[in-house]
């Protein structure tokens, strides 16, 4: 960016914060001198709240942690015994009170996501629990809402197509709205920090823990991307955050059960993986959130780069210049613990660079191993005094210092409106990839093929969605006009269930299959071939990664959906249909299944009609 809009971008800045204070705009030029005696004014009051903490509170200040309930006070009995067994607490109230935390993370599995209005119950409860506290500041609630096949919050909230999925839509002012639209719903039920956007890239078919959550392979369009998203939460009052830095997309390894190695060099980090991160510092990313990956050629002493200083300071503050909030991955994960002890890594961890250390696996450990870091000297209360710092600037900015609480009619107002699920359903529409359309075969005719029988994978829903997968599809093609009946054949179907697709294909005009991470042995591919082997028009949907084509060369009609959420599958067969036609291009290239070298369908690939 070139000085002199810097200089603009600063002062705009400026006057648009004086507003927001209630103030009058400084004119052009003053405003970069405004916001830094604002920033400087916030920062004393902020650093007097500090000077008033206990160390216990400081401590408290740099953890985010999970707890089960859909209630502050009043959990089910089943979660209350989790909450015990796990954490030593039987409630989120009781956690905030011996711990006090400054942070917790929803997750639907700790059953803190049933619905929105009681997500925005929790969340107030949260909140007039922590303020009743002695020096009782609001908490920072967080959670993963990627969208597509990450997210926290189901329907009724508005769910939207993931990152590989926008990517392929490439469009930055529908990942922009798809952002704001997100980030509106969480801030209406009382999280304000949201672990998204993925700023990965995506250069590896065989990453099993980024794929579809990454908006592609090419650095330069996630960073785009990514740059928008951020501007959408952040515009809705959300806090984005981008992850997983230094860069999570060339691995064979799911850091959540091992300690993935990145061999790039320098200069292929600096190519491959930095430039969405690059992106969205420029853009004002509120957080940027650490990977459990070794990066070698970053730092040669073998640590995850959550544990780096070289990689966090270093690179992150000192090169790059960032001086927001950095949040580590889960510390529960395999990757941070591959190494050290649990005592060991939240210390690390702070050492190098971090500011919030997310839900580590025994909290009472990895709390009392920090207060213990600075009372034995190996961490100063200053080190923590400037994490907290960063920590109490994002709650001011995000308004929780002034009111943290939300109300019903807030919820009622924004969280699932039809505007925003059109919205939804307009977008996932532009992302639907046409791959492969042999013979015309698409858009198919409900005149000529009455009767679809629609077979496939159906995994579990990634995000509280209706599902199953199959379901979904064979009633979307039945509001459109067809006669349509689901057959769940799964991601390993057997003989049997093989032998039962193919007879009942036999009474078909033709047969939808949703495929799911296809292999060379996967018995999809069987599967397929059979039904192909029918002489029934066979339509093939990849309900995940858009690789599967490569495995399935026979099909004469191939598209990718990238994610097996509703909005998507259900965008996915108004195109199948011709309601719309496909607009998608692929944001990662296809390489054929028996020779990785050769490139069968290439970055920017789609057909349309």
């Amino acid at each position: 960016m070139h000085t002199s809009r810097r200089t603009l971008l600063a002062a705009t800045a400026g006057a648009a914060a004086a507003v927001a204070a209630g103030g009058t705009p400084a004119m052009a030029g003053d405003g970069a001198t405004v916001k830094h005696e604002d920033t400087r004014h916030e920062d004393k009051r902020l650093r007097a709240l500090i000077s008033r903490m206990t160390l216990e509170e400081k401590v408290g200040q740099l953890f985010v942690m999970r707890v089960y309930g859909h209630s502050a006070t009043e959990p089910d009995q089943s979660d209350i015994d989790a909450n015990l067994t796990e954490i030593g607490v039987r409630t989120a109230a009781e956690l905030i009170a011996k711990y006090r935390v400054g942070g917790i993370i929803y997750f639907g599995w700790a059953h803190n996501t049933r619905e929105p209005h009681q997500i925005a119950d929790l969340s107030n409860g949260i909140q007039k629990a922590s303020l009743a506290q002695p020096r009782g500041l609001p908490v920072l609630i967080s959670t993963d809402q990627e969208h597509g096949i990450v997210a926290r919050v189901g329907t009724p909230a508005t769910l939207f197509p993931g990152a590989m999925a926008l990517g392929a839509g490439g469009s930055r002012t529908d990942a922009r709205t798809a952002g704001r639209i997100g980030g509106a719903e969480l801030r209406a039920m009382g999280i304000r920090q949201d672990y998204a956007p993925v700023a990965d890239v995506n250069v590896n078919p065989a990453n099993p823990v980024i794929g579809v959550r990454s908006f592609g392979a090419d650095p330069e369009a996630v960073a785009g991307l990514v740059a928008a998203q951020v501007k959408g939460y952040q515009g809705a009052g959300a806090a984005a955050t981008s992850k997983h830095f230094p860069g999570h997309g060339d691995t064979e390894t799911d850091s959540h059960y091992g300690f993935p190695v990145i061999e790039h060099t320098e200069a292929q980090w600096a190519e491959l993986d930095a430039p969405p991160f690059r992106a969205a510092i420029a853009a004002g990313i509120d957080s940027i959130m650490t990977a459990h990956i070794m990066v070698p050629a970053l730092d040669p002493a073998g640590d995850p780069a959550t544990l780096s200083r070289p990689i966090l300071t270093g690179i992150l503050r000192e090169r790059l210049g960032y001086d927001g909030v950095v949040v580590t991955d889960s510390l529960g994960m395999e990757g941070v613990r591959t190494k050290y002890g649990d005592d060991r890594v939240p210390v690390l961890a702070l050492k190098a660079g971090v500011d919030q250390l997310l839900n580590p696996p025994k909290l009472d450990v990895a709390w009392n191993a920090v207060l213990q870091a600075v009372r034995g000297g190996e961490l100063t209360e200053s080190r923590l005094d400037e994490s907290i710092l960063r920590v109490l600037r994002l709650k001011a900015k995000l308004g929780l210092l002034k009111d943290p609480y939300v109300t019903g009619r807030g919820v009622d107002r924004t969280v699932g409106t039809p505007s925003h699920l059109k919205s939804a359903d307009r977008i996932a529409e532009r992302t639907t990839t046409l791959l492969v359309n042999s013979g015309r075969l698409l858009p198919l005719s409900r005149r000529t093929h009455t009767k679809v029988l629609v077979v496939g994978a159906d995994p579990a829903s990634p995000s509280g969605t209706t599902g199953p997968p199959t379901t979904v599809l064979a009633d979307a093609l039945n509001e459109l006009g067809f006669s349509a009946t689901a057959l769940s054949t799964g991601t390993a179907p057997s003989a049997a269930t093989v032998a039962k697709a193919v007879a009942a294909a036999q009474d078909a005009d033709a047969v939808l299959v949703g495929t799911y991470n296809v292999t060379a042995s996967s018995s999809q591919r069987t599967l397929v071939g059979q039904l192909l082997a029918t002489g029934r028009p066979v339509i093939a949907l990849a309900i995940r990664n858009p690789y599967d084509v490569a495995q399935l060369p026979g099909v004469k009609a191939y598209l990718a959906a990238y994610s097996w959420t509703d909005v998507e599958l259900r965008a996915a067969v108004r195109v199948v249909a011709g309601q719309v036609g496909p607009t998608g291009k692929l944001p990662v290239p296809v390489q054929r299944a028996d020779d990785p070298a050769h490139v069968l369908y290439p970055v920017g690939h789609g057909l349309t009609y």
